[in-house]
């Protein structure tokens, strides 16, 4: 038979039952996710060469750019969009880019078959929200991606890609979506 002070002490200790038990679980995680973000906003969180990331770091650029030349040399390229299903998040990934003609152009491979924006989460981001940060080594840029639907204007870009890199990875059906980037107003 348990003593008073066994019983006391029981009745002294919350019992929680599945729900409440699942409601803190559930809670110690989204608070978790939150934290995550927060520091992830503050510090930034860079991509990796096959890895996502969120809020690009580096300096930014605050002047309007129209001509890219300066920065043919510099690397890694990448790219911050917003997340269409929340805008609120970043996503940014390393990716491929063009200069041609002073011009700053982005891209990404698609295979046959695949249309865009379904292999690449961030040209369906580009496709909610134009207003990209862009990365180039460590100066970010705020810019507008507009796609590149003149056939001769992307041909032009691609023949110019090739003659700087050599011939391109290219498999049958292989595409290339292009994206201008253009000032902010």
């Amino acid at each position: 038979m348990a003593s008073v002070a066994e019983r006391e002490d029981t009745r002294r200790r919350p019992q929680f039952g599945p729900v409440k038990t699942l409601g803190l679980a559930l809670g110690v995680v989204v608070g978790a996710i939150v934290l995550f973000l927060l520091f992830a906003r503050v510090v930034g969180f860079n991509p990796g060469i096959e890895t996502p990331g969120l809020w690009l770091r580096g300096e930014l650029v605050t002047e309007p750019v129209t001509d890219w030349t300066p920065y043919e040399k510099l690397q890694p390229t990448a790219i911050q969009s917003r997340l269409w299903f929340a805008p609120f998040i970043a996503h940014s990934v390393i990716t491929a880019r063009w200069h041609y003609k002073g011009r700053l152009y982005i891209s990404s491979g698609y295979a046959a078959g695949v249309q865009m924006p379904d292999a690449r989460l961030w040209n369906r981001n580009v496709l909610a929200d134009p207003h990209v940060r862009i990365r180039l080594g460590n100066k970010l840029f705020d810019t507008k991606f507009v796609y590149v639907t003149d056939p001769i204007e992307h041909e032009e870009v691609m023949h110019a890609a090739v003659a700087v890199v050599g011939a391109l990875f290219w498999a049958p059906g292989l595409h290339f979506p292009m994206w201008r980037v253009e000032p902010l107003p």
